[in-house]
């Protein structure tokens, strides 16, 4: 039995975002909430809500025991990004891309 929480649409660029789900992977969920609270990374914030929706889920959907939940699966994948440009000297422009990310954690009872 598993349990799934996404979070669309993460103003964080992919590559950021894999950093700190590499961190976890494998790990109890009690492990894995204590490691991203001492992650100084701005991913860690959302990944943590995802995680924590996830055992929710897994409370409430399945009736599984959050003491016995490991993150089974977490993986971060590219959203849409937004294009923005700056102007620049003599009359070049500069694209600034806002990439963003959808993170995905399945958590399993052990």
């Amino acid at each position: 039995m598993e349990a799934k929480a996404v979070a669309k649409y993460i103003r964080i660029a992919p590559r950021k975002a894999r950093i700190v789900i590499d961190l976890i992977r494998g790990k109890s969920v009690g492990e894995a909430i204590s490691i991203l609270r001492y992650t100084p990374k701005a991913a860690s914030l959302p990944i943590e809500k995802v995680i924590r929706s996830a055992v929710a889920n897994a409370e409430h959907n399945y009736d599984m025991n959050a003491d016995d939940l490991y993150v089974a699966e977490a993986r971060v994948d590219v959203g849409p990004t937004l294009k923005r440009y700056r102007p620049r000297a003599q009359g070049r422009i500069y694209p600034i891309l806002s990439r963003t990310c959808h993170i995905t954690v399945v958590v399993k009872e052990r």
